[in-house]
């Protein structure tokens, strides 16, 4: 779903360390941590456990989705939240010299992840491991999203471009 372990923290109430230790699958959470871990996520505690499949079809409505807006950084996710989902779709706009999150911030997708770009509108740096990759509008790029990267809009305008997230398929 694109959320740090940080992120979720912040909006579950459950700390970090102990989001680490259940995605590790060092401990189970108790009922409790799991309906807040849901909560956190958008999701009932049924749907976390996968309770309540009979639904085939998702319809992400534009004026429901998730939104979250971070120093000229705004992103929308249009992927429903889903479990066992595997792969995120995410519409992102930069403001002029606006980046998306710190320099220095250790990769948020799981081990594995690759991530596709695709710029809609203005132009594009992506950074992955300290390597730095100019994109315009129409190019799209595809990398290991579990390698620290982040992308930057040096332009003078907003950009825009989608992101598609695939968690865990790349092997070796």
């Amino acid at each position: 779903m694109g959320l740090s372990l940080r992120d979720l923290g912040e909006s579950s109430g459950v700390s970090a360390p102990m989001l680490s230790q259940v995605e590790r699958g060092e401990t189970s959470p108790t009922l409790a941590v799991a309906t807040k871990i849901a909560a956190g996520l958008e999701l009932t505690l049924s749907q976390l456990l996968r309770l309540d499949e009979g639904e085939h079809v998702a319809v992400s409505r534009a004026g429901g989705r998730r939104l979250l807006e971070r120093g000229g950084h705004r992103f929308e996710e249009l992927t429903p939240p889903l479990p066992g989902q595997r792969a995120d779709v995410s519409l992102h706009t930069l403001e002029a010299g606006a980046t998306t999150g710190g320099r220095d911030d250790p990769p948020m997708h799981e081990p594995g992840s690759r991530e596709t770009a695709v710029v809609l509108s203005g132009t594009l740096v992506l950074v992955v491991d300290g390597t730095r990759h100019e994109l315009n509008e129409g190019d799209s790029v595809t990398f290991d999203a579990d390698l620290p990267h982040h992308f930057e809009n040096e332009g003078e305008g907003p950009t825009r471009f989608f992101a598609v997230i695939a968690a865990g398929l790349r092997r070796g």
